[in-house]
């Protein structure tokens, strides 16, 4: 049978998501895991990989297994085996047709940003750090101009592997909270370092060194040199997956703060 996990995982003490000759990855440490539930060496396929140091609150694994388990022995059965810094939050019996990958619609990633005159160590790893006063509604109404299906070459990094830059942007809010600033958006699915290369631009509108109207400009230039440099991992979150309504998953994770 078929069954698809939601995972949580910190990604400060993983090499990515996909599998790597040191065995540091997120693929890694859950494939070994239901080895020792299962005695099953089975592939397990996610919906978007995710890089070294990114996070995830809402990842989305498929696994083939003949093991007969019940859905909540799947939760706790792996994440006995399971290093703390990842857990199984959910699991569910699906049919065959859905993939992980293939069948989700949509993807929903938070950017988290401290934005304090000097670095948390608590935050270090979890969020990204500007010391410079960031102005939360100039990034948020710069975002807008990236709603809807756009070519997004200039967010594309070297070696995306996409068969297009055409995605459809669905929303991106920008609010602060405390001395923290989240970006929040939501597309059919993403290019390689999309939103880190967004939120790097956002930064450059929110600490005055380009105004508004810029982020228009970067994204009708179609060219990657056109934009900002690409922001730190650490505050990235794959925060849910969305797919259609007849599969019964859960649509989104918990937001990390």
């Amino acid at each position: 049978m078929r069954v698809a996990l939601g995972l949580e995982y910190d990604g400060r003490y993983f090499e990515g998501w996909q599998t790597q000759p040191s065995g540091q990855t997120v693929q890694d440490y859950l494939e070994s895991a239901v080895v020792q539930f299962t005695g099953e060496k089975i592939k397990a396929v996610c919906a978007g990989r995710t890089d070294a140091k990114v996070h995830a609150c809402g990842q989305v694994v498929h696994l083939d297994t003949e093991a007969d388990r019940k859905e909540v022995s799947w939760i706790r059965g792996l994440n006995s085996y399971l290093p703390s810094e990842v857990a199984v939050r959910w699991a569910k019996v699906v049919p065959e047709e859905f993939h992980a990958r293939f069948s989700a619609v949509s993807r929903t990633y938070e950017y988290w940003i401290a934005n304090e005159p000097v670095r948390s160590p608590l935050l270090a790893g979890r969020a990204g750090w500007v010391f410079r006063p960031l102005d939360e509604v100039k990034m948020h109404e710069a975002g807008q101009l990236l709603l809807g299906e756009h070519d997004f070459s200039s967010f594309r990094a070297v070696g995306c592997q996409s068969k297009t830059p055409v995605k459809t942007i669905e929303f991106l809010n920008v609010e602060r909270r405390g001395r923290m600033i989240r970006v929040h958006i939501k597309a059919n699915a993403f290019l390689y370092h999309m939103v880190r290369n967004i939120v790097g631009c956002l930064v450059y509108v929110g600490q005055g060194a380009r105004p508004v109207e810029w982020m228009g400009e970067v994204l009708e230039a179609r060219s990657r040199q056109a934009a900002a440099p690409t922001f730190y991992p650490s505050g990235l979150y794959l925060a849910g997956v969305g797919y259609p309504e007849k599969f019964g998953l859960p649509a989104e994770g918990n937001s990390p703060f």
